[in-house]
């Protein structure tokens, strides 16, 4: 059965659909010695598909697997710099990606997966998918401040963040826990968007991707996820 190639080419582990888009529009991709336009479709059952003059490879069963990232470990599957990476944690064979990065000083879930399908759902804007987070000030918010990070705050960069739901937690010590639910994944964007608001933080944990929940898994650990999860994270559609 014909699909389009960008959806193949997730299939095989090589990235996102967006990611193997570009691939294609680099002119990477060949389908029966042709070089493939973004659009094509092929059938990789009786099609000859190729990524720089190189078959591609068999299609891995597809691996979810949910990670508790302590601080310190970067969300990459390689670092040139050396440092701990989450691919390091998983010691399970085969291609593995992360999705739902975080910064190398927040902690917290992670999922790591080949299902570029996922991945894409995972990713794409336009599906705003919820990401819940636990986050230690170091000091109280008003409810000014509570306000403005909910309306959305302009960023250094002119960004105005999205809103996003913000709930006052219980006190600790000068500061307070906050519960923060995202439907946008803009790097560092709690860090920055707390630091305009002159709140500094001091501690982040995402406990939720979409449906899929941190549980009781402690920093390091990992495990499967399963089938119901799975198939509960595939049922995020767009919002329009």
């Amino acid at each position: 059965m014909e699909e389009r190639l960008q959806k193949i080419l997730a299939r095989a582990g090589y990235g996102s659909r967006r990611a193997c888009e570009q691939l294609i529009i680099a002119g990477r991709v060949r389908v029966n010695g042709q070089v493939a336009a973004l659009g094509s479709k092929a059938d990789p059952a009786k099609d000859h598909i190729t990524l720089d003059g190189a078959p591609l490879p068999k299609a891995e069963p597809l691996v979810y697997i949910a990670l508790h990232k302590p601080r310190g470990v970067i969300s990459s599957v390689d670092d040139p710099q050396g440092r701990t990476t989450v691919r390091d944690l998983v010691p399970v064979a085969g291609t593995l990606y992360p999705v739902g990065r975080l910064d190398e000083d927040s902690e917290g879930l992670v999922l790591l997966t080949n299902d570029g399908e996922l991945a894409n759902i995972l990713t794409h804007p336009r599906f705003e998918h919820e990401k819940e987070y636990r986050v230690l000030l170091a000091r109280r918010p008003d409810e000014r401040q509570l306000e403005a990070w909910r309306r959305g705050v302009v960023l250094e960069d002119g960004h105005r963040t999205a809103p996003a739901d913000v709930f006052p937690g219980e006190t600790f010590g000068k500061g307070a826990w906050l519960k923060v639910i995202l439907r946008e994944g803009r790097k560092r964007q709690i860090r920055e968007t707390a630091a305009r608001l002159g709140l500094p933080v001091v501690r982040i944990l995402r406990v939720r991707i979409g449906p899929l929940l941190l549980g009781r898994l402690k920093p390091r650990e990992w495990r499967y996820l399963t089938p119901r999860e799975v198939a509960s994270l595939k049922k995020i559609t767009p919002r329009n």
